[in-house]
């Protein structure tokens, strides 16, 4: 049982550091989306034409920008995969009375 509970604290500890990571990515392109148009507008392109500029222009520039924490979010979704694949896959296995006893 303390194993299982160790187990239960190291995913819900990957579980928050994927969100932490992927919200603070998304708010950093968020906010470069808002500088690159803030700039737009201040050099007196319009409001609808600097948002669009600007979406374009930082998909590619967060990619360099922000290129570690991109990264990590991949890497944390990609674990997060694996292990539900994990569990679907221990779940088929128990349903199909294939699992051993010991590991339920």
């Amino acid at each position: 049982m303390p194993e299982q509970q160790q187990a239960e604290r190291a995913d819900q500890a990957e579980q928050s550091s994927l969100g932490r990571d992927l919200a603070l990515y998304t708010v950093a392109r968020l906010g470069m989306v808002v500088v690159v148009a803030g700039v737009l507008v201040l050099l007196g392109a319009p409001l609808l034409v600097a948002a669009a500029v600007s979406v374009i222009v930082v998909m590619p520039l967060s990619m360099l920008v922000f290129g570690g924490l991109r990264r990590r979010v991949a890497t944390g979704m990609a674990e997060r995969a694996a292990e539900r694949k994990s569990r679907r896959d221990h779940l088929r296995a128990q349903l199909r009375g294939e699992a051993d006893a010991d590991e339920q």
